[in-house]
């Protein structure tokens, strides 16, 4: 990045903490320098919450979070001005560049929400700020708590290679290169738009990986083997090239999950220092969201209303109570042995849709140890749930699964028993890696 383009967006040339002590600052300069100070203060107040939340751990992706500026990696972001379900959806691109901007975009990047910085696959270098209407947001920053709880499961040390699959606001990447060094850290993304911007404002930050515009589920054979990857959307099976890119002692992550949104597992492939792999799927509560041309199932607002206020086909009243929210082991399970269901996390109670053929199930409890149980359309999902439920806890009540690669290609998870698994699906040829 040159010198007239940092001056000209209000960030300054070298940060603070990255790469040695910053010069006194010139009467000029006092405002910036004003600006960096309360941007360090919010870094400080994210990273504290990221730690009382129990998502950060002390280490060294700790101390890069509490140096990143990410003001230098996005220096623009957007924030939705319209509610819910209103139409045409307005947002308004905030620019660090506008200094009317910058308490409320200082805000929005230290916030520890996700950050949106694309909006319809638009170029990120040169865009004017102001509103925006109609079509989506195609990218963003994760939330913070997923990605430094990601990061930490890694374990990046220096000298490592790592593979950033998903480029997206580029904060992974900067992360890995402040720890492990930028020699050895490839950013890749299928969107050319990102991985340009990223080039740049990597750059500023005096870090040049290598970033590279391709498919995410073929990598980087180029630079392989990797010590670490991270890919930074969902996917329904790990890709079997980035599993192959990975060195003896290697560790891998990735979210898998089918169309439904509703139950992710994490994908934990480790390679041994002989070569061996091993694998899991751990049930966890949120993950990325999913990748490129990957099909989605969600419940409209009409399906959602329908559910609250139908009488349904029968109501009994049942002595069998719900399966807790916090037996995550089980509705992993559900996800892929009952498959195309959605729950409304919205919902008071449990209640759990299927899209595709208009079913769905409504559980409300009436007193002590009772509970109604309504039920709509050709599958009875509370019956199909309970069924699995015995499974489960006679499988052990698994919250993680073991994953298996076959030599064909396939992918299966089990129980440590083996009582209870399944098959993730095989690849379409024509599907594409992608970034979140």
């Amino acid at each position: 990045m040159s010198r007239a383009h940092a001056a000209a967006v209000g960030r300054p040339e070298k940060p603070v903490g990255l790469t040695g002590k910053s010069p006194a600052p010139t009467p000029s300069a006092r405002h910036a320098v004003h600006l960096t100070a309360d941007c360090a203060a919010a870094r400080a107040e994210m990273v504290a919450r990221l730690e009382a939340s129990g998502d950060l751990q002390s280490g060294p992706v700790r101390e890069a979070l509490l140096v990143l500026p990410r003001e230098v990696l996005m220096p623009q972001a957007y924030v939705r001005r319209t509610a819910d379900g209103e139409k045409p959806p307005r947002w308004d691109l905030l620019d660090w560049a506008a200094p009317q901007e910058r308490e409320e975009l200082q805000g929005v990047l230290y916030s520890g929400a996700s950050v949106l910085v694309q909006h319809d696959a638009e170029p990120l270098l040169g865009r004017a700020h102001g509103a925006r209407s109609g079509a989506s947001i195609t990218a963003m920053s994760t939330v913070m708590g997923l990605t430094a709880s990601l990061l930490d499961e890694l374990d990046l040390r220096p000298g490592q290679r790592v593979l950033d699959v998903g480029t997206g606001a580029a904060m992974t990447a900067a992360v890995a290169c402040q720890v492990c060094g930028d020699r050895g850290v490839v950013t890749l993304d299928r969107d050319r738009h990102l991985t340009e911007a990223a080039a740049v404002r990597l750059a500023a930050l005096e870090f040049r990986p290598q970033v590279v515009c391709g498919s995410g589920d073929e990598g980087c054979p180029a630079r392989a083997p990797f010590d670490r990857v991270l890919v930074s959307y969902t996917v329904e099976r790990v890709p079997a090239a980035l599993v192959k890119q990975l060195a003896p002692e290697g560790k891998l992550l990735a979210h898998v999950t089918t169309a439904s949104p509703s139950w992710p597992a994490l994908a934990v492939v480790e390679r041994t220092s002989d070569g061996q792999l091993r694998a899991e799927l751990r049930a966890v509560e949120f993950a990325h969201r999913a990748g490129h041309g990957m099909e989605r199932i969600f419940l409209s607002e009409e399906f959602r209303r329908r559910i609250a206020a139908e009488p349904g086909t029968w109501t009994q009243r049942s002595l069998l109570a719900p399966p807790a929210d916090t037996d995550r082991g089980l509705w992993l399970a559900a996800d892929h042995l009952l498959g195309g269901l959605v729950r409304d996390f919205g919902a008071e109670h449990l209640v759990i849709g299927a899209p595709g053929c208009g079913s769905w199930l409504r559980v409300e409890p009436v007193g002590a140890q009772r509970w109604n149980v309504t039920i709509q359309g050709p599958r009875d999902i509370w019956k199909e749930i309970q069924d699995l439920f015995a499974r489960w806890r006679a499988a052990g009540s698994p919250d993680r699964y073991g994953l298996f690669f076959d030599r064909d290609g396939g992918q299966r998870a089990a129980s440590r028993c083996g009582r209870l698994s399944w098959h993730l699906p095989v690849p379409r040829p024509s599907a594409q890696g992608a970034a979140s």
